[in-house]
């Protein structure tokens, strides 16, 4: 079986890290897996993080002083990590850790990136008040005109996903603010993305990141991803049904 690595940047997150852990340990009982947490908090975080990674040793974090920014955070994680597979979530419980076990079950069945989309059959942006809707429509709209790699993919600008480490052992990532994974699809070398369908929940606590300044950052990271992208990748993406989904899912389970 393939180990799994969930990298988790945080930022003023000290409410969510316990039940956040507990969810992802519950839904990944089966499968090999380690945590590692990238902190820039002001506030009790590490020290959340210190007694929880002491009482489980495949929690792992790091904490960085006097910096701060999600992608280079899970850049950083990514780096460090143990696993065959990489996947990347919030730690604010809008990603639900359930989620993670049949993003892991794509990979198994043959795919490079699983995306979890909100766009298609079977899921709902339904976490998102109507500001949110529009700033998240009019990113992924930007992305799509400006770097053709993402037009395929109905979610493109997500924070949630998980891939095989060895894609971006040549990926020349050079990330800003807070989109990692346009910054992955655009310098990887790939061929399949599978995507499947979830419901983005409501922040379970602690205050939204995003502002002016992350949003002039997408806009000077997409315009820097032009002179860069991968433009020979010959990107299949597949669409899985709820109903495939939690099909391949049994399977997996029933075969290990």
């Amino acid at each position: 079986m393939k180990k799994l690595s969930i990298v988790i940047p945080t930022f003023n997150e000290k409410d969510n890290i316990v039940s956040l852990v507990d969810r992802i340990d519950n839904a990944l009982q089966k499968v090999d897996h380690e945590i590692f947490f990238v902190d820039d908090s002001t506030d009790e975080t590490p020290s959340v993080l210190e007694k929880v990674s002491s009482e489980k040793s495949h929690v792992n974090y790091i904490h960085r002083e006097g910096e701060k920014g999600l992608a280079t955070a899970v850049l950083l994680g990514f780096k460090s990590a143990h696993g065959d597979y990489l996947a990347c979530m919030d730690a604010d419980l809008q990603h639900p850790p359930e989620v993670l076990l049949p993003m892991y079950v794509t990979l198994e069945n043959g795919a490079d990136i699983c995306i979890p989309s909100r766009l298609i059959p079977g899921g709902s942006d339904g976490g998102l008040n109507w500001y949110r809707k529009f700033i998240s429509g009019t990113a992924r709209n930007i992305g799509k005109v400006m770097l053709p790699c993402l037009r395929k993919i109905s979610d493109p600008t997500s924070g949630l996903f998980m891939f095989r480490k060895e894609i971006i052992s040549q990926a020349d990532m050079r990330p800003i603010g807070w989109k990692i994974m346009i910054e992955v699809l655009a310098t990887s070398k790939f061929s399949k993305v599978t995507e499947i369908p979830y419901t983005f929940a409501e922040r379970n606590s602690g205050e939204s990141k995003i502002d002016s300044q992350a949003t002039m950052q997408y806009l000077k990271q997409c315009v820097d991803l032009r002179k860069r992208y991968v433009k020979d990748n010959k990107i299949q993406v597949d669409i899985w049904t709820s109903e495939k989904t939690k099909e391949r899912v049994d399977s997996f389970l029933n075969n290990i």
